[in-house]
């Protein structure tokens, strides 16, 4: 088939901005011109496309077209600017955890930042649930936790993300509980002392206590912000599954505390990106595993 690229661009930015009228304004046209393109759109396919839903989102049919839409820029974009024609950047949309964004993917962010040539759009969602911006092409790249590959999509292990339960000493010491046997680390009541949890698909604390205190219910504070759950542990509020990498020298120093023995879990991390002939991509790649090894538990 010929698609016509006036269309896949607008089905493309109906996908992205979740209703007709804001594709409309990203476009510049009326949201008028914008349905138009999509019956058109949709008559040459077959099928529908895209729900008519808030947010709109993209039929299966309609995902492999997002991501032929893509790829057309992507790829334009790059032969531009080895032409030294157009805005000389490529748009690479990728999802990363709120976890790794906040601690190995850092040094991704700064290596980029002398990158002239690339924009990064980067969405924040949880590594189980990263992929399905990947299926529904909504993104090209993304850290997640799924092995199995995307249709159309590589995977690049990255390794293991370990999760401590961590609390303030003061925090402790206010919900001490029964002393546990052949353990150096503190016993706490796990029903009253406050959790802290980053949102809702954020299940690490309730898969320890359902080990450690399988009827506890404590208090649960909601940070949605992984940096600001490290302050808000740090400050007393609760205690949470922290990643390693934000815990520095403070178990060391005693300012913060282990809590459940040796008890700990570990996230297995991977890459996955379009399989495309991307100069841009392949470079962003090169970039994403290099840092997750150097920071990251083997694995």
């Amino acid at each position: 088939m010929n698609w016509e690229r006036g269309q896949l661009a607008a089905l493309a930015a109906v996908v992205e901005h979740q209703t007709f009228d804001a594709a409309a304004r990203a476009l510049s046209i009326t949201p008028s011109a914008v349905s138009q393109r999509i019956r058109a759109l949709e008559a040459q396919l077959g099928q529908v496309a895209v729900t008519r839903s808030r947010p709109c989102r993209p039929t299966a049919a309609g995902a492999e077209l997002v991501r032929l839409a893509r790829e057309f820029d992507l790829l334009e974009a790059e032969a531009e600017r080895r032409l030294g024609a157009g805005n000389g950047r490529v748009d690479l949309a990728v999802v990363v955890n709120a976890d790794s964004l906040a601690t190995w993917f850092r040094e991704v962010l700064g290596a980029v930042a002398d990158w002239t040539e690339v924009t990064l759009r980067l969405y924040i969602d949880d590594q189980e649930f990263s992929s399905a911006r990947l299926r529904s092409a909504e993104a090209l790249a993304a850290v997640t936790s799924d092995p199995n590959p995307i249709q159309g999509c590589s995977v690049h292990p990255l390794g293991v993300m370990r999760y401590l339960p961590i609390a303030t000493p003061g925090l402790v010491e206010q919900y001490r509980g029964e002393p546990a046997r052949h353990s150096d680390h503190p016993a706490v009541d796990w029903g009253a002392m406050p959790m802290i949890r980053f949102d809702a698909k954020d299940q690490l604390q309730d898969d320890l206590l359902a080990v450690v205190s399988p009827e506890a219910r404590p208090p649960v504070h909601w940070v949605p912000s992984s940096a600001d759950c490290a302050v808000a542990v740090g400050l007393g509020l609760g205690w949470a599954m922290l990643p390693e990498a934000q815990l520095g020298t403070s178990l060391d120093d005693g300012t913060m505390v282990r809590l459940a023995g040796s008890r700990h879990a570990d996230v297995r991390l991977f890459w996955q990106r379009w399989r495309v002939g991307s100069e841009s991509l392949d470079h962003l790649t090169d970039l994403v595993v290099r840092a997750a090894r150097r920071d990251l538990r083997p694995g």
